[in-house]
């Protein structure tokens, strides 16, 4: 098994970074629309630069006239493990032991080498009415803004 999370990441338009422990580094994936628990739910994922594990556990503010600037959170986060395939391939079957995602889901490359399909498969997870819930309250804002805590990408 290896650690998984995603961040909730305000910036210039709301979005989601899947971020997936592999190969020493997190294999990072953007989700504009977010993840989702219903399974009609075919999500774009766009795989996006490699970020460094120990990013896993940030949460806070990207100065302005950075690159991604505005609030990131944490969403979810827990462990996964691939049941089948690999990035190389283009597929793979994930399942997720974290509080939002849950059971098993598919990553599915399109033509382009940056886009991926994300999306629920039916188990006993599955949540036709899901809708997904934005963390970033008022005061998490107000938290984030007293703690000094620059974003490293490197």
């Amino acid at each position: 098994m290896a650690h998984f999370v995603v961040h909730e990441h305000h910036s210039k338009n709301l979005h989601f970074d899947l971020r997936l422990e592999m190969e020493g580094v997190l294999k990072s994936f953007a989700i504009p629309k977010g993840p989702s628990m219903n399974p009609q739910d075919k999500r774009l994922a766009i795989l996006v630069e490699d970020h460094q594990l120990s990013y896993a556990s940030f949460e806070g503010l990207i100065p302005e006239g950075s690159y991604g600037a505005g609030a990131v959170v944490i969403w979810d986060r827990g462990d996964y493990e691939i049941l089948k395939g690999s990035l190389e391939e283009g597929l793979l079957e994930l399942k997720f032991y974290g509080e939002e995602l849950q059971g098993l889901f598919i990553l599915k490359r399109l033509k382009s080498p940056k886009d991926w399909l994300f999306f629920k498969k039916k188990d006993r997870f599955a949540n036709p009415e899901f809708k997904i819930r934005i963390k970033l309250t008022d005061e998490k804002k107000r938290q984030l803004k007293e703690v000094e805590n620059p974003c490293q990408l490197s």
